[in-house]
């Protein structure tokens, strides 16, 4: 990205129309007040991410930041505009598309990686046998591990196109999209409890290292948070994701939406 200002032009993708999430299905997703089903949060933010990259490069996926907050959906098929200002080292990051807001957020590049200790976040696994959600599922102070994950050469290339990345950073450096890491943080709620249509609303997350493609990825993720707002059931979780058990790779906060009002009700 060059100057104070850009645009990055995206064709929306629902990647989960046959997830577990019936949130991203269109008749689902029509009951509970969308016009579809949505593109998944994480796939948002790795549009938002572009920016970043485009700007710092490397540098960003190393030890980049960057928060995002999802306001109205975005729509398989439509045209979502990511655009930035940047003023005083940080980046501003808008999405819009169908003439609406849909999502806010920012991005920084710190001077350093910040130190995180891998023992502050122990390893667990996901549980054996998944129930159906409740309150119980996200008990406040849990942790919550994952199944692991890697995308390997052929699937991080289809990850790329199914996001519609363009950056030829990652095939050329062999690297993993950090919206992937995303992905393990939605993992750390889908690997331990069988949940409804639910919705992903809001991230921050501080980078620590690069990801290589192929990296078998976890998720060290705790319960910060588990409450109503507006008939809604939300959790927070604070976690690290991890390659190869060794590698702190980043430290997110994350904001999920397991029970929307009209299925807490029901």
């Amino acid at each position: 990205m060059t100057g104070r200002n850009a645009t990055y032009r995206v064709s929306a993708y629902n990647t989960s129309k046959l997830s577990e999430n019936k949130i991203h299905d269109d008749t689902v997703a029509r009951k509970y007040g969308f016009s579809g089903g949505l593109v998944p949060g994480v796939d948002v933010i790795a549009y938002m991410l572009h920016l970043p990259v485009a700007k710092w490069g490397r540098a960003f996926l190393e030890r980049g930041l960057i928060e995002a907050r999802f306001l109205k959906p975005v729509y398989d098929g439509e045209i979502a505009d990511v655009q930035g200002s940047e003023s005083e080292g940080t980046l501003t990051i808008e999405v819009v598309s169908r003439g609406e807001l849909c999502a806010t957020g920012s991005a920084a590049l710190p001077a350093s990686a910040p130190a995180v200790a891998l023992a502050d976040f122990p390893a667990v696994a996901a549980i054996a046998e998944r129930k159906p959600v409740s309150a119980a599922s996200y008990e406040d102070g849990r942790w919550l591990g994952t199944v692991p994950r890697a995308w390997h050469t052929a699937e991080a290339r289809d990850y790329l196109a199914d996001i519609r990345e363009t950056d030829p950073i990652y095939a050329r450096e062999g690297l993993g999209h950090p919206g992937l890491l995303q992905r393990m943080m939605n993992k750390a709620l889908v690997d331990n409890a069988i949940l409804g249509p639910w919705i992903h609303v809001g991230s921050r997350m501080q980078l620590l290292s690069a990801a290589d493609v192929g990296d078998e990825l976890t998720a060290r993720a705790k319960v910060i948070g588990n409450y109503e707002k507006k008939g809604h059931r939300f959790v927070e979780l604070d976690a690290l994701v991890v390659a190869n058990g060794a590698t702190p790779l980043a430290h997110c906060h994350h904001i999920a939406i397991y029970q929307p009002r009209e299925q807490a009700a029901a």
